[in-house]
């Protein structure tokens, strides 16, 4: 009896402290989000439309650094979302903004923070106003390419601490070469439909890496986190490619979108608008 009462007890840690590692990221994303929402002890402080509109000079610097998702995949440049939100920014900040996409299809954390690091980059990071930062995906492609999903798996954890690291890498730089530049970070979306036999584990895996993303802005005096899943889903599949996993026209407008709205919303940190007046 007493070995069966150890066992049960056993189970139940067991499934507790699952149910803890599933779960608590989701948990830990929500806070920040609500850290960051609009309150009304924010508004005399300036969003970050309000911002752009009142830094010095009449020209927006908007450098996006990353993979395909930055570049944009199978569509015309002036289609992808860092091109379309360049000119939504202008219209709403009346300022002409000078895109400089430098995104590389297929690249991964690794190499990007091996670009970062080297200075590939440094001039257009210095000069930018705004950094938009795309990278990850292609770390969990090439590993599932290499191996078979459920190995894949065995190796998510340690796959998640590289990627945490190369990201906190590459802010941590662009912060150190430009403390006043907005850094802009997309949350990875989970494009499987919701009957795919991996749709429900991938949908709890999501918040795990996510979260990571979440915490290197929150090392950065200034970022935002566009908040990718809530326009690219199983719900909105149809803002998809035909490949199943790059967002097409509809679903850069969507991403473009998104980040408008938060720029309206969000409100620029009380450090960045003190090392522009500095």
């Amino acid at each position: 009896m007493k070995i069966i009462k150890i066992l049960l007890l056993s189970s139940l840690l067991a499934v507790l402290s699952f149910s803890a590692w599933i779960y608590y990221p989701q948990y830990q994303i929500n806070k920040i989000k609500q850290e960051n929402a609009p309150t009304v002890e924010n508004t005399n402080k300036l969003t970050y439309i309000d911002y752009y509109k009142t830094i010095p000079g009449s020209t927006i610097n908007h450098l996006a650094l990353g993979d395909s998702i930055i570049r944009g995949y199978n569509i015309p440049e002036e289609e992808n979302f860092v091109s379309q939100f360049s000119s939504q920014l202008e219209v709403e900040t009346g300022k002409q903004v000078i895109s400089n996409n430098v995104g590389v299809i297929g690249i991964t954390s690794d190499r990007l923070n091996q670009y970062v690091q080297d200075g590939l980059y440094d001039e257009a990071i210095k000069e930018a106003d705004l950094i938009t930062v795309n990278v990850g995906g292609n770390d969990i492609l090439k590993l599932v390419k290499k191996s078979d999903i459920y190995s894949a798996l065995k190796s998510f954890d340690s796959l998640q601490k590289d990627f945490s690291q190369n990201l906190a890498e590459i802010t941590t730089k662009i912060g150190e070469l430009n403390p006043s530049a907005t850094i802009v970070l997309l949350e990875l979306y989970n494009p499987m439909p919701a009957d795919h036999q991996f749709y429900s584990l991938a949908d709890k895996l999501l918040p795990k890496w996510n979260l990571m993303i979440y915490e290197a802005a929150k090392g950065t005096s200034s970022s935002i986190v566009v908040q990718t899943t809530n326009v690219i889903n199983s719900d909105n599949l149809e803002y998809l490619s035909s490949d199943g996993v790059h967002p097409n026209f509809s679903g850069n407008t969507a991403i473009s979108t998104q980040i408008l709205q938060q720029f309206q919303q969000q409100h620029k940190a009380d450090a960045v608008l003190a090392n522009r007046q500095n």
